[in-house]
């Protein structure tokens, strides 16, 4: 069990700063909450309040919660009978008092730093700028650092983008306005009780990109764990969640062009085709390949391509491999709770085609945000007009971005 001592307590708690309100679903968490608990604590933003939902759980995680509460009086334990993550983050907002809501899934980890850079960054601009996140890392059951996530990075108003690249990564990215929360319905629990829950948080960020501006701050403040009993972890709910999610989206907002709705759907269906595979579900996987190949049939020739030759590379490395990992020393990765976030990131390359897509889907954005100021797309100023909304890192990939959380 982990300690407690008096660092772990902001020194000092300033009124005047506006509350906001932590937002934590819990469900059998008991491995991981006393940490990510701790990552809320130690935020260098003091004015928090932090609601865990204790989600029906059947292991130790409410006891560890009110046994951490007594040493911070700003921890607040509510049980639920277990109704899923969408429902449990409603009964936080519900419940919650802070002008902002802030979202952290009860594995997950936070930077010091988080919530006071997400704060400055949303303070400083007008009530339409609804939410902002952050980027973040990948890591393990050790809070060892695996990999960066994505580095792809948008703002303002970015519905068409974010309807084909996932540019908030998880659900501990994001800090939201908590009446704007309130206003777009809040987390859709149908999900769930239909058995495809897994993207409710995709369906959340759709729905308030559809309607606001979203800020970002481009550094890695998130800790995202990835393990066996994560959510993210049943590719089969995954890429059936992510497919129901698009097309409601899509029939809330018919406005959206033709261009915008057929990019939106091939990505999707090119995540959920990797996480049918990864599923083993055969029947799945060739039917969504089957239209992939209609709309993109270069994706699925480079698919059989890299198949064939990695087929080829490992009859190369059969017989040398086994022995190699066994001498090879686990490699030393840096915790997450150890490293400084960086202020600036390196913008990944980007081919040409994928700017010009990225390019026409800022140009639809500025077209459904500002219609009456339409200009003809020929002469390309919308598409500098609206990449010149903030900054950007464009990320191209063999694998889809994952559209509820990252890609593994």
């Amino acid at each position: 069990m982990l300690s407690y001592k008096d660092e772990d307590r902001p020194d000092t708690f300033h009124s005047d700063q506006p509350l906001v309100s932590v937002v934590i679903p819990a469900f059998n968490a008991s491995t991981y909450i006393e940490r990510t608990l701790r990552s809320a604590m130690r935020q260098t933003y003091a004015a928090l309040e932090i609601v865990v939902v204790n989600d029906g759980s059947t292991d130790d995680t409410a006891k560890l919660v009110e046994q951490i509460a007594t040493s911070d009086s700003r921890i607040r334990l509510l049980s639920t009978p277990n109704r899923g993550v969408a429902a449990a983050r409603n009964t936080g907002i519900e419940a919650s008092s802070g002008r902002f809501v802030a979202f952290l899934d009860a594995d997950d980890l936070w930077h010091p730093t988080k919530i006071e850079k997400q704060v400055n960054a949303l303070e400083r601009l007008p009530s339409h700028w609804a939410a902002v996140y952050t980027l973040h890392y990948i890591i393990n059951d050790d809070d060892e650092i695996i990999r960066p996530g994505s580095s792809d990075v948008a703002r303002g108003y970015i519905y068409a983008r974010h309807l084909n690249v996932k540019y908030i990564g998880n659900g501990s990215a994001l800090l939201v306005r908590r009446d704007v929360a309130l206003a777009i319905g809040g987390f859709d629990s149908s999900y769930a009780a239909t058995g495809i829950g897994g993207c409710e948080d995709l369906d959340f960020e759709l729905k308030l990109a559809a309607r606001y501006f979203i800020e970002v701050v481009p550094e890695r403040l998130v800790g995202y764990r990835k393990h066996p009993g994560s959510m993210s972890s049943d590719h089969l709910r995954m890429g059936k969640s992510a497919l129901e999610v698009v097309r409601r989206s899509l029939a809330a907002n018919p406005q959206v062009p033709r261009y915008a709705i057929g990019s939106a759907i091939d990505a999707t269906q090119k995540y959920a085709f990797w996480e049918f595979r990864q599923a083993r579900r055969t029947y799945l996987s060739l039917v969504t390949i089957g239209v992939i190949f209609r709309s993109d049939p270069c994706f699925v020739v480079r698919l059989v391509l890299e198949k064939g030759l990695r087929g080829i590379q490992h009859c190369l490395r059969l017989g040398t491999t086994t022995a190699n990992r066994e001498d090879r020393p686990r490699m030393k990765r840096l915790k997450f709770d150890d490293h400084i976030a960086p202020s600036r990131l390196e913008c990944p390359k980007e081919t040409p085609r994928l700017r010009r897509h990225l390019m026409r889907l800022a140009a639809v954005d500025a077209k459904l945000n500002s219609p009456s100021e339409r200009a003809p797309e020929a002469d390309g100023g919308e598409e500098s007009r609206a990449l010149e909304a903030g900054p950007r890192c464009f990320q191209f990939i063999g694998r889809p971005q994952s559209p509820c959380g990252s890609s593994d």
